[in-house]
């Protein structure tokens, strides 16, 4: 048996059969590789910004989440706030984001992605989506595939954070 999970102390550790984690760690394998042959995909567009995975990362969730503050930014994506603020100006450098002085308290900032990360993102969302339907042709299992998809992002972030709650 192997244990699941990413600490063999933290509570909601469950057994699972050597098949099983073979089958998780193929899976696991299998989303680190079709995740690169997509990136590889969507950036030959000479008009879509190329972004670094902690870029990616940010973007995804600034474009759920406008106006968030840099400190849930940094929760939710799991970045140091220092290495956070270095993939701010980096975003802010290529047009992407902008930090506005809160409407509620101005002594804070938050972040919002600009017209052009707006339309950076649907764009390579558009080439994602083709590169990835022009390897396949097939929509069959998709809405299974995207859900279960879904829970294990949410079930891997809920384990790295470790039930800690957002700043506010």
């Amino acid at each position: 048996m192997a244990f699941v999970g990413d600490d063999p102390g933290r509570r909601g550790r469950r057994r699972v059969s050597k098949a099983s984690a073979d089958q998780w760690a193929d899976f696991a394998d299998l989303v680190f590789a079709i995740s690169r042959e997509i990136k590889f995909s969507a950036y030959v567009n000479p008009e879509a910004v190329s972004l670094t995975p902690s870029e990616g990362t940010v973007m995804r969730y600034l474009h759920r989440h406008p106006g968030t503050t840099p400190s849930r930014v940094a929760h939710a994506s799991g970045l140091q706030r220092t290495n956070l603020s270095t993939v701010l100006r980096s975003l802010e450098g290529k047009g992407l984001v902008e930090r506005r002085s809160s409407a509620a308290d101005g002594r804070e900032v938050e972040i919002y992605p600009t017209a052009q990360g707006t339309s950076n993102y649907a764009l390579v969302r558009k080439l994602w989506s083709e590169c990835v339907y022009a390897a396949t042709g097939d929509t069959a299992d998709l809405d299974s595939t995207v859900a279960l998809l879904r829970k294990v992002e949410a079930g891997l972030v809920q384990l790295r954070q470790g039930g800690e709650q957002a700043p506010m």
